[in-house]
């Protein structure tokens, strides 16, 4: 008896310092609510920073194109064609293009009158000279004219180029210096109708030059076929 009863005792006493069912298992709302509440506004923060660098990648992406240049160079071919004009005009003969020459071979050749001493020898080699002059100045021109002429095959085609890689830019480099490369083509056929027009125009004034020049000189034929004494008068003549 006394045996049981201690057991019952101890029974009684365990199960009176166990938890209860109802503090082993507790469910709070509020608080599942708020940890809700915040898992989902830490997702929505991740979203955000996954868009942020995805907008940040494609930024470089398009920095990177913005960059890189165009690989094609067209300068090279417009120095080698404006330097073909150039030559011809470095290579034109007669009168010098350089300022202090010209007004020397000028003065020298184009005279507005010739004077009592000069030989007549000396006025028909100025003529001579002067009209070699013209057809110097003539031929270039025409050199000129073929040599832009040729000039325009070449244009076309850098034409069509730059106007494709302009249109094919892949970023904002590419397109100005496509846009820049188009100007300098311009600028060379400006450049070109230039010294087309300063040839024109050489051969024209010299044309004219010498038309001054031979008036002059036949003046001063005149003169002295006349003489400075009293000029003949016909007389009748009676055979009979």
């Amino acid at each position: 008896m006394k045996l049981r009863r201690l057991a019952a005792l101890g029974l009684t006493a365990s199960i009176l310092s166990a938890p209860s069912m109802a503090e082993l298992i507790v469910f709070d709302p509020s608080n599942f609510v708020q940890n809700s509440l915040t898992a989902a506004r830490t997702l929505e923060e991740i979203n955000n920073q996954l868009l942020q660098l995805q907008n940040e990648a494609k930024m470089l992406v398009n920095e990177a194109r913005n960059l890189t240049t165009l690989p094609f160079n067209i300068v090279g071919q417009l120095r080698a064609t404006l330097a073909l004009t150039t030559q011809l005009i470095a290579q034109a003969q007669g009168i010098a293009y350089q300022l202090g020459q010209a007004q020397a071979l000028f003065t020298r050749f184009y005279p507005t009158s010739y004077g009592a001493g000069v030989p007549g020898a000396t006025m028909a080699a100025d003529a001579l000279q002067r009209w070699t002059y013209s057809l110097q100045a003539l031929q270039t021109t025409i050199s000129m004219q073929a040599q832009a002429a040729q000039n325009l095959a070449s244009d076309e085609g850098a034409l069509a180029t730059l106007v494709g890689q302009s249109q094919g830019a892949i970023g904002i480099l590419q397109a100005a210096q496509a846009t820049n490369q188009l100007l300098a083509l311009h600028s060379r056929q400006l450049i070109q109708e230039q010294q087309l027009r300063l040839t024109q125009d050489r051969g024209a004034a010299l044309e004219q030059a010498r038309g001054v020049a031979a008036e002059a000189r036949s003046r001063e034929v005149r003169r002295r076929f006349l003489g400075s004494g009293t000029p003949y008068t016909p007389q009748p003549i009676n055979f009979f």
